[in-house]
């Protein structure tokens, strides 16, 4: 069968381009999910100011960032589904646009429930953004490189991850907290015109049943297609891995700041530049793990999903030894988050480029998320101690790790699910 390949061959100039250099439109990608992880982490460093300005509890400004996981995990599906047939240039720029508008309305918010429904606005654009923003970042590069492209643009959001917190802290003491939101609709705007006019027309595009990586002539597809793409095993078997390696993160990550201070002997004030040294750990996994998913992704994935189980185990053993912490606190954030952009490849590769499969592996992290907090909270409140969350989530890996070791075995003979579906 012939390789459909719109782009010139090895000698052309397009493609040596597209092997050179780090496109435009990547970096104008990279910045929209900075704002957007700016926006996810910022609030956490801002939750007392807004309370007391927006005259409400502590539990009920919670909501600002459980409400904003959950809109999360509906919005990638929903947004993805909904959006299915139109070119995802033209959806990203309406993300984007939707992010600009509930940060907008956060900014400029009278009350808690307009605060509340900016939170939710921002937060419905994330997962589709990630997912179709995935597709988009592998089709402007050669396909031997879609790993790192999308390591390139989640990099946007590991810095944010590093910074959020503390910016939303520093400006929200000198401007106050409405003044965090401004800057990031800023970027927002700058992100949308930076999507707008660099990112071309067509990329992105699902690939045809040939199998041809990257972006190809055709319009997009509609949901039926992509709903068919769940009918692969693969699919099924990288969204539990997903979702099984950020519960084990996220099931030791939520508690770390008990651990240091009530095990590993930090002062409070110390947990802020330990964060950011997971947050540090965060931005190389991701780097690493895209180049390593390039050259062998299976492989890659279940030594990350190894190294994170062991990590965990032995910061749980290690806890009471502070510097064994700070060094252990980088390497969770290594090997937690140098599965990401191999399994965005995986699950999207495994799906011929459906855009809903790759937001539903943001849904799965999010459902990761919430269901590691929650066993690692389980094991706080029955007694086992602030270091049982590290052990939860190493349990939690290694289930992942499993999951993952049967799915690159089964990957080896491929089964006629797996082949593209019809359109």
């Amino acid at each position: 069968m012939r390789r459909v390949n719109p782009e010139p061959d090895s000698s052309g100039s397009a493609l040596r381009g597209r092997q050179s250099a780090m496109p435009s439109g990547l970096v104008a990608l990279a910045l929209g999910g900075f704002g957007i992880g700016l926006t996810e982490f910022l609030i956490a460093g801002l939750l007392p100011q807004v309370a007391s300005s927006l005259t409400v509890s502590e539990a009920a400004a919670g909501w600002l960032i459980s409400g904003y996981a959950l809109s999360v995990a509906v919005g990638a599906i929903a947004l993805t589904a909904a959006t299915a047939r139109l070119p995802r240039k033209q959806v990203l720029v309406g993300l984007v646009t939707l992010f600009v508008i509930g940060n907008l309305l956060s900014a400029v918010a009278p009350n808690y429930p307009v605060m509340l429904l900016g939170r939710i606005v921002a937060a419905l654009c994330h997962g589709s953004f990630f997912g179709i923003g995935s597709l988009v970042a592998r089709g402007l590069v050669a396909p031997e490189k879609k790993s790192r492209a999308v390591a390139v643009m989640f990099a946007g959001l590991t810095v944010a991850n590093v910074l959020g917190v503390p910016f939303g802290a520093l400006v929200g003491e000198r401007w106050g907290w409405r003044a965090a939101f401004w800057a990031v609709t800023g970027i927002g705007v700058l992100a949308l015109a930076g999507i707008a006019t660099l990112v071309p027309a067509g990329a992105g595009r699902t690939p045809s049943a040939s199998g041809a990586d990257g972006a190809v002539p055709g319009q997009p597809a509609g949901l039926a297609p992509q709903l068919r793409a769940f009918r692969s095993g693969q699919v099924w078997l990288t969204l539990v891995a997903t979702a099984l390696s950020y519960g084990g993160m996220f099931g030791a990550f939520s508690y770390i700041a008990y651990t240091f201070t009530e095990v590993s002997g930090f002062d409070p004030q110390d947990v802020a530049w330990l964060l950011m040294v997971y947050g540090v750990g965060l931005v190389v996994g991701n780097l690493v793990g895209g180049r390593a998913a390039d050259r062998d992704r299976d492989r890659a994935l279940v030594l990350a999903l190894l190294g994170l189980t062991c990590t965990l185990a032995l910061f749980g053993l290690l806890a009471a030894d502070a510097t064994a912490s700070v060094l252990l606190v980088f390497l969770m954030g290594v090997t937690g988050f140098a599965s990401v952009p191999g399994m965005i490849t995986r699950v999207t590769d495994h799906a011929h480029g459906a855009a809903l499969a790759a937001s539903a592996n943001v849904s799965a992290s999010n459902v990761g998320n919430a269901l590691g907090a929650w066993l690692g909270g389980l094991a706080i409140g029955a007694g086992l101690g602030y270091t049982s969350p590290l052990y939860v989530g190493a349990g939690i890996a290694l289930a992942s790790t499993v999951v993952m070791v049967v799915a690159a075995r089964r990957a080896r003979t491929p089964q006629a699910e797996d082949r593209a579906p019809a359109r």
